[in-house]
């Protein structure tokens, strides 16, 4: 028994949700699909209330925008089965046996099953190199590899996890903040809890520009930093909190950050051309976390 939980904003999820439906009537499997939109009063919505019309399938329309992970624990709240499925609206499943991948994770002694994130050649444009650079070099990593640090590569658009688990994890945790997958990440360390991947990737479609991106990145450093500085990760469980640590340790996390800042303009030119520098893009999301310390 699965509960496929989309949380969407200002996005039409009407296909996702039709594949989803019959990849989960196909399986033969028990199953319910709630898709929440997070108060966008967007046009989409008139796509998204075809979702009504699936079997098992419900669209809810929030009144009020609450924030990506207070709409997560919404979802898990309506859920009536045990095992929940978190599908980001912006992408579709790279397979056709997408959900039986996953039945068969839930047969299997594990809390969390993370499926990872794919990206098609054809998504690539010059105002979204960032983003795409990122994801195909960042999130689009094998199983085999994400299983050795199996905290490391959180990506909370794809994974199944267990009611019980999910909701004591998150319930004291709905800040309305860009970047919480370091929480999610930090949190299954901290508990211990048994976390699985497999190549059981979606493809997503919905990237950011680079102007967008950077934002949204420094927005994610802001997350982190507040989280940090709340004691609600641990830093050993964070590569960029390891990097600053060293720093601060050595009393050069305010002359790093500073002195880095003086570049900013000229990584930032490189990280919106055709080819940004990856390397370049942990220097600026260090740097700017540095400048963070008051």
């Amino acid at each position: 028994m699965l509960s496929i939980l989309i949380p969407t904003y200002h996005y039409n999820a009407y296909p996702l949700a039709q594949e989803l439906e019959r990849q989960a009537l196909d399986a033969g499997v028990v199953f319910e699909l709630i898709c929440v939109d997070d108060g966008s009063f967007s046009d989409a919505n008139i796509e998204n209330q075809k979702i009504n019309s699936l079997t098992n399938c419900k669209f809810i329309e929030a009144k009020k925008n609450v924030g990506r992970t207070a709409s997560r624990l919404f979802l898990a709240e309506q859920a009536q089965y045990q095992w929940l499925l978190f599908i980001d609206a912006d992408v579709l499943p790279k397979n056709q046996d997408f959900l039986v991948k996953y039945l068969n994770g839930m047969k299997k002694n594990h809390e969390a099953v993370f499926g990872g994130f794919a990206y098609k050649d054809t998504s690539y444009s010059k105002n979204k190199s960032l983003r795409y650079t990122f994801g195909k070099k960042r999130e689009e990593v094998d199983a085999s590899k994400r299983n050795k640090t199996p905290y490391k590569v959180i990506i909370s658009a794809n994974f199944l996890i267990k009611k019980t688990l999910y909701l004591e994890l998150i319930k004291n945790h709905t800040d309305n903040s860009y970047g919480m997958d370091y929480l999610i990440g930090s949190l299954l360390k901290t508990n211990q809890s048994n976390v699985w991947h497999i190549n059981n990737e979606v493809y997503h479609f919905g990237l950011d520009d680079n102007t967008t991106f950077l934002k949204k990145t420094e927005h994610a450093m802001q997350t982190l930093y507040h989280l940090y500085a709340s004691n609600k990760v641990n830093k050993n469980n964070i590569s960029l909190l390891k990097a600053y640590g060293f720093l601060k340790f050595l009393y050069l996390h305010r002359l790093f950050g500073t002195c880095l800042s003086y570049f900013d303009s000229k990584i930032k030119l490189n990280l919106t051309q055709e080819n940004p520098n990856m390397f370049l893009f942990d220097l600026y999301r260090l740097g700017y976390f540095c400048r963070l310390h008051h």
